[in-house]
């Protein structure tokens, strides 16, 4: 190549650079017309968003000047700052997040923690009420920011108006109305614009552990629903397992129940579905489970306007609290379940109202008890003077049973039988004895449901009892012992001690039967076994126990050296032999099978011996 030719290739080149550069010049001034083009056009021609999604949807990258001119575009409920609204009362303080417009936290400002720290029912991440709008493929209520607007009614309620405003004529208002002296919180939803017979809620719950034993509170965590027919059913939130029930049919109210407090959602008009899953983890000291609701929410129609109309209990399970409501809330509060749910009938029309008698009287919960217990004794005094009584007769007719029981020797059908003739004859029932226990057993399951359920004992204190409504400790051993625990309740303890020396009372004042040689220990077995179970119970119910035991014994002192007389039983058991014998069906029954027993039992030897 000579160099005519390297000239030409030089000056070749040094076009290409400069048309390659102008080129790059006049592509950068076009654009930045054109960026602030679209702008000016942006500003006389406003584009019509009816989602958020158009202005989400997958799209080549572009400045920043234009995000920021879009964004101002959007309606003002799908940008802002979330912020923290407080509505409070004299029983409840709850405070809502601007972003979404639900309570994040709930404080119930008439109690504490077992800590003594503000009683929060729920607090932080976790705690949504979203409702799914049908339109921008569901777009959900908690992803919007609203603005808050509050007012003060005459009569001292409160409320809070989220004003969500959609653009195109779209809003949404979420409302809640807090009375000046109540637990429940009135929620409307109110879509503007928004055609929809229904409404998808969903709703988070993480209750906060508030008790003194983190195990026992979430034993007591339930989640309860009532159906539009007044049906209802609970299932209890096992630790480590999730727990899921799904209805089809229209439910009035979703609660979920801690020990002492409970969250419920409530619909006038009925959640035509409801799907709910709970899960609790034993690694979690702070929340005792987690729930997971979602439900249909009925909207009534009203010109361009749809409401749906909500209620939320937040508060304690108070028995007469939960009842005023006239909703069965009360069932919350557990008096009764299972195979022993008849007892809460004795809890509502019995026990509860006495108990509340008394608590006129006095506010030392101990005494009421005390009170409490005095009263079932003096009401079960008859059957307790039955049972006494038969026991002193059998006693006077122990002499005549050792001499028959020597001349029957080891033949106990045949001791059976004579035996009940002696009794026939004397005017003793042999199931007098029985009474007393088959009355008060009721009673002790009745208060075994309704004392560690009553809120009323939570965090009262009695001697060394600091919180009646759990259990007393005056050790911890800092480990556990198997079948018993990790502390020593003395509370437990007097009702075991008390327990024994009753048993120990009734065995001398009762006839033993010598082939039979395990029964008398029993009564002393029981006792011991029951230390183990009751020692996690609440001080209430033990402290019960012992004073039942103490009335009791001390019943039968006085029974025994004041009404029963047994020289005068002797004299009529012998009145009663010269007159007729005459037998019940019952006792005909009894001897008949006796018979009939003792004749197999001398048949089977010679069928042996063939």
């Amino acid at each position: 190549m000579d160099r005519n030719q390297l000239i030409g290739f030089g000056l070749l080149a040094l076009m290409l650079i400069g048309y390659i550069s102008y080129n790059q010049y006049e592509q950068k001034q076009f654009e930045t017309k054109k960026r602030a083009d679209s702008v000016v056009q942006a500003r006389l021609h406003p584009i019509k968003i009816d989602s958020v999604a158009a202005t989400n949807a997958s799209a080549p990258a572009v400045p920043d000047s234009v995000a920021e001119a879009l964004k101002k575009l959007q309606p003002p409920a799908y940008n802002g700052t979330a912020q923290k609204v407080v509505l409070e009362n004299k029983k409840v303080a709850i405070e809502f997040s601007t972003k979404g417009g639900f309570p994040v936290a709930a404080q119930l400002k008439e109690y504490k923690t077992y800590k003594k720290d503000p009683l929060y029912l729920f607090n932080g991440a976790g705690n949504t009420l979203n409702a799914v709008l049908p339109f921008d493929n569901g777009k959900a209520t908690e992803s919007l920011y609203f603005t808050p607007v509050t007012k003060t009614e005459a009569d001292g309620s409160k409320t809070i108006d989220f004003v969500g405003d959609l653009g195109n004529g779209k809003k949404v208002d979420i409302i809640y109305s807090l009375p000046a002296d109540d637990y429940m919180l009135r929620c409307n939803i109110v879509l503007t614009g928004i055609a929809t017979p229904t409404l998808k809620l969903q709703w988070n719950t993480a209750g906060l552990h508030t008790e003194k034993d983190v195990t026992n509170e979430r034993m007591n965590t339930q989640v309860y629903y009532r159906f539009k027919d007044d049906d209802h059913d609970y299932y209890t939130v096992r630790t480590g397992e999730e727990k899921s029930h799904h209805s089809e049919a229209a439910t009035s109210w979703v609660g979920f129940r801690k020990q002492y407090f409970s969250s419920v959602l409530v619909s006038d008009d009925g959640f035509s579905k409801m799907d709910v899953k709970s899960q609790a983890k034993e690694s979690d000291t702070t929340v005792i489970a987690h729930n997971i609701a979602e439900f249909t929410l009925p909207m009534k129609p009203a010109g361009n306007v749809q409401t749906g109309s909500m209620r939320w209990y937040i508060g304690p399970n108070d028995y007469n609290t939960l009842k005023s409501y006239k909703l069965g809330m009360e069932d919350m509060v557990p008096l009764g379940y299972g195979i022993m749910s008849f007892v809460k009938y004795i809890n509502r029309y019995a026990l509860i109202p006495l108990f509340y008698f008394f608590a006129g009287l006095t506010s030392n919960y101990a005494l009421i008890i005390v009170m409490l217990t005095l009263f079932v004794r003096i009401i079960l005094s008859f059957f307790t003077y039955k049972s006494y009584l038969s026991s002193a007769k059998m006693r006077v007719l122990k002499p005549e049973l050792d001499e028959l029981r020597a001349k029957v020797g080891d033949d106990q059908q045949k001791m059976s039988v004579e035996q009940m003739k002696l009794y026939r004859e004397a005017g003793v029932n042999p199931l007098g004895g029985c009474l007393p226990m088959l009355f008060q057993l009721p009673i002790l399951l009745s208060m075994y449901y309704m004392f560690p359920s009553f809120i009323e004992f939570r965090q009262k204190s009695f001697l060394w009892a600091d919180d009646l409504s759990t259990y007393d400790s005056i050790l911890n051993f800092g480990f556990n012992i198997p079948f018993y625990g990790d502390h020593i309740s003395l509370f437990c303890l007097l009702m075991t001690g008390s327990s024994l020396f009753l048993a120990v009372y009734n065995r001398n004042m009762t006839p033993q039967d010598p082939n039979n040689p395990m029964m008398k220990y029993m009564p002393f077995i029981f006792p011991i076994i029951l230390m183990g179970v009751f020692n996690k119970m609440a001080a209430a119910l033990t402290f019960y126990y012992t004073c039942s035991n103490v009335l009791s014994i001390v019943q039968q002192i006085v029974i025994q050296k004041y009404f029963i007389n047994e020289q005068a039983i002797h004299a009529q058991i012998k009145e009663n032999r010269n007159k007729p014998a005459t037998q019940s069906k019952w006792q005909q029954k009894l001897e008949e099978i006796q018979k009939t027993q003792a004749e197999k039992a001398k048949v089977q030897p010679r069928i042996n011996k063939k």
